[in-house]
């Protein structure tokens, strides 16, 4: 009964909002900086999701789209979900969070509203 009940849950969930997008990646990115979230960051998704970003979390910069710079988690996968689960890279412009990178898909889903994000070098 448990798994009858996951599975019509799940399947109940909205598909993330997608754009196709290309990821113009940085020449090299293992030489740029670690970018830390000084502050965890909660963010909404439209399929109804909550997630975190944690304090202290390392994510390096990987490329832009057109939308942000587009960072990708150190160490760990970072993954949102809609109808189904993705890998996600964070897309920050402007000081605030406006959407992931699915780097599976190449796709960007775009956030209803930016989440500020704070982020410092790592030293």
């Amino acid at each position: 009964m448990l798994a009858v009940s996951a599975v019509v849950l799940s399947a109940c969930a909205p598909a993330l909002p997608v754009q196709a997008a290309q990821l113009n990646v940085a020449a090299s990115p293992q030489t740029l900086p670690i970018r830390v979230v000084q502050e965890a960051a909660t963010v909404r998704l439209s399929s109804g999701y909550e997630h975190t970003i944690a304090a202290q979390s390392r994510w390096r910069v990987s490329g832009a789209l057109p939308q942000g710079q587009v960072l990708r988690p150190v160490g760990t996968v970072f993954t949102i979900e809609g109808r189904q689960v993705h890998e996600a890279y964070l897309v920050v412009a402007k000081g605030s969070l406006v959407g992931f990178y699915l780097p599976g898909e190449a796709h960007f889903s775009p956030l209803d509203k930016p989440v500020p994000v704070m982020l410092g070098d790592l030293e």
